[in-house]
């Protein structure tokens, strides 16, 4: 099998004789051909590193039955060379006999694989957070190997070291150094080596990384606010690596009160009071290290029961409820689910009720006195009317008292109207 040389893949050129250089894997096959351009019946032959003639035409001087005649011709001299080992490496010669010979050469470029990688941890079992370190290593290959490193589908930098040995060998070592996480656990690293003479050539090692609980306070009752009177179950739930063995229950800043139940990882407390209020960690371990998790009680009072409105204040009740439906909606309500981890989840809501019946009293007040006005207002314009005054006529005239009584009698037959209008 013959592989090409990358960048001596151009031929070599003395006027018409040509020739290529070769690559080739050790224990394979490698053809070295002699081609003429123009031909003048002139004879081609070939020779080895030591300038020895291995095939004059078709015919093989030299003892060594690895060579073989593939083709011979008046342009093209071919000839195989089988098994090849590293001695066989060195540069060949395509001789033309003209006056004077000509002379081509072809580099023959013996490729020697490297071993199977072997990848090496530092440490088998890792922890999370700690930094490890691991090497992996290619012998004995020609030319040398290089290496590279990849962590799941991550490609990590590593530090080769290349070291030529004895035989003209290379062997080379790369170190890798990371830190590892939880997420590491059961991730492979992956050592690939790349070298011409192989491909897809590569060892692994999966990690193994133990971590400290993950922890978890669950309510299980109530699913909404916890009230007095109630009951109260906790669970808590922690994973890690290893498994961890114990989880204990505690009132921070305090003692957890004396009828609670502590079951394995559960905790209950039956009928709730204000005094119960604080805050409650759980408490996972492994060999990692520990790990915790609160949960925030707090005691609301007992739900009380509404008293349903008389019939005696019925338009009010009617006005307080309509309003009362809005700011509603615009508050939070009383029966507002509690926030992970914290029972005091939606205070203050009762308060939009009192805003409700202040809104509802105005309402009254303002509707009563527009009523009265418009009472007040009709009364005062039907009583609207005329009436008549009867003075004596010329009385102003008279020379006394007595002249304008007389004068006055009769008067009212002639007296004028007067009109007079009282609102």
């Amino acid at each position: 099998m013959i592989l090409p040389s990358g960048a001596a893949q151009y031929p070599v050129v003395s006027q018409n004789l040509v020739t290529d250089n070769v690559s080739v894997v050790e224990g394979e096959m490698a053809i070295i051909s002699c081609r003429v351009k123009d031909n003048d019946d002139s004879v081609i032959q070939l020779l080895n590193p030591n300038r020895q003639t291995i095939y004059f035409r078709d015919m093989r001087p030299l003892k060594d039955a690895r060579f073989q005649l593939v083709n011979f011709s008046e342009n093209e001299l071919r000839v195989s060379l089988s098994n090849v080992s590293l001695s066989d490496e060195g540069r060949y010669v395509c001789q033309l006999y003209t006056d004077p010979p000509q002379e081509a050469y072809a580099d023959i470029t013996v490729l020697i694989p490297p071993g199977n990688p072997i990848i090496e941890a530092r440490d088998e079992v890792l922890s999370e957070g700690n930094e490890t370190e691991m090497t992996c290593t290619a012998m004995s290959s020609k030319p040398a190997a290089t290496i590279r490193w990849m962590k799941g589908d991550k490609e990590l930098p590593g530090k080769p070291r290349v070291e030529l040995t004895y035989d003209k060998m290379y062997t080379v070592t790369s170190r890798l150094t990371f830190t590892v996480s939880k997420e590491d656990d059961g991730v492979p690293v992956v050592c690939i080596v790349d070298h011409p003479a192989v491909k897809d050539f590569q060892a692994q090692k999966y990690l193994e990384v133990q971590y400290k609980p993950e922890v978890k306070i669950v309510v299980e009752f109530p699913q909404g606010l916890t009230r007095e009177g109630e009951n109260l179950e906790l669970t808590c739930k922690a994973k890690g690596k290893p498994q961890p063995q114990r989880v204990s229950w505690v009132k921070v800043d305090d003692d957890v009160p004396s009828h609670a139940v502590i079951t394995g990882a559960d905790l209950y407390i039956e009928n709730l009071n204000k005094s119960y209020n604080g805050t409650y960690r759980c408490m996972a371990s492994n060999a990692v290290g520990e790990s915790f998790d609160d949960y925030i009680l707090y005691v609301y009072d007992a739900p009380t029961t509404t008293p349903k409105p008389t019939t005696a204040t019925t338009t009010t009740t009617t006005i307080i409820t309509t309003m009362s439906y809005p700011e509603a909606n615009q508050d939070t309500p009383p029966s507002t689910e509690p926030a992970a981890h914290d029972s005091r989840a939606g205070e203050g809501a009762p308060r939009t009720v009192d805003h409700a019946v202040i809104g509802g009293v105005v309402a009254v007040v303002v509707f009563a006195m527009l009523c009265l006005l418009i009472v007040l207002g009709r009364y005062f314009a039907r009583h609207k009317g005329t009436y008549f005054t009867h003075e004596a006529k010329g009385a102003d005239d008279a020379a006394d008292a007595d002249t304008a009584i007389i004068n006055a009698e009769g008067g009212h037959t002639n007296s004028d109207e007067k009109k007079e209008y009282y609102i």
